[in-house]
């Protein structure tokens, strides 16, 4: 896959490395030229310029590239004018850094449904969350298990945990499901609210759109995103 990474700070550069090192296409955007210089021969691609400016990201393979991820941190004001080009430019997914409170507010009233809080969260888990198509979120327990939020297939709709034989087909156990549904932050904005629906059971039952949360080894998790992908082709 092809990422963009704008802002080379510290989240910014090692998400820029790890997305490296598991063979994808990164470019690293930074205003500040040591930035570019101390990162430009462990990534695919660094560049100097400023993303704010219209004219600058145009030269950008944008259209080409599957993830943006804004990972600006000291400047909030840039974090939210890069964003708001972006989200213009219409990439294909759009990813935020920010602080909790206003700048998280504004972000989601400009639209923006997956937003990053470094402070909380690794940059290792976004490597390995955004290098898996269909997985939403991941923890990892140790080297071998993780738990993780898979979007509902197609093919399991409407369908109960018993029918489609998960455990046996892949040994992995669905801990439960989620809805996500629309709601409002304190602005009044449109904001996605996970509901969770409780342990899952045999006569659980799967519906597009929702979530899974499974358990497993990354080795059957994988091989459940592999076969996954080869349906939606």
């Amino acid at each position: 896959m092809k990422y963009i990474i704008i802002g080379l700070g510290n989240f910014g550069s090692s998400l820029a490395q790890k997305l490296t090192a598991l063979n994808n296409e990164v470019i690293g955007v930074d205003l500040r030229m040591d930035r570019i210089e101390a990162i430009k021969d462990k990534i695919t691609h660094a560049i100097n310029l400023d993303a704010t400016e219209s004219a600058a990201v145009s030269n950008l393979p944008l259209r080409d590239t599957d993830v943006v991820v804004v990972a600006i941190g000291e400047n909030q004001g840039a974090n939210v004018m890069t964003t708001a080009l972006m989200k213009k430019l219409n990439v294909k997914r759009l990813i935020s850094r920010a602080q909790q409170g206003l700048q998280e507010m504004v972000l989601e009233a400009m639209g923006v449904d997956e937003i990053i809080h470094p402070e909380e969260e690794t940059a290792e888990r976004w490597a390995k969350k955004l290098n898996m198509r269909g997985v939403v979120d991941s923890f990892e327990l140790n080297e071998d298990y993780s738990i993780v939020e898979v979007q509902v297939p197609d093919e399991y709709h409407d369908r109960t945990l018993q029918e489609i034989r998960f455990r046996e087909d892949y040994d992995l156990i669905i801990l439960t499901t989620m809805k996500v549904t629309e709601g409002k932050n304190d602005l009044g904005c449109a904001k996605k609210i996970t509901n969770i629906k409780g342990v899952a059971s045999a006569d659980t039952k799967l519906y597009k759109g929702d979530i899974m949360v499974i358990y497993g080894n990354k080795k059957d998790i994988r091989k459940l995103l592999e076969d996954q992908e080869k349906n939606d082709r």
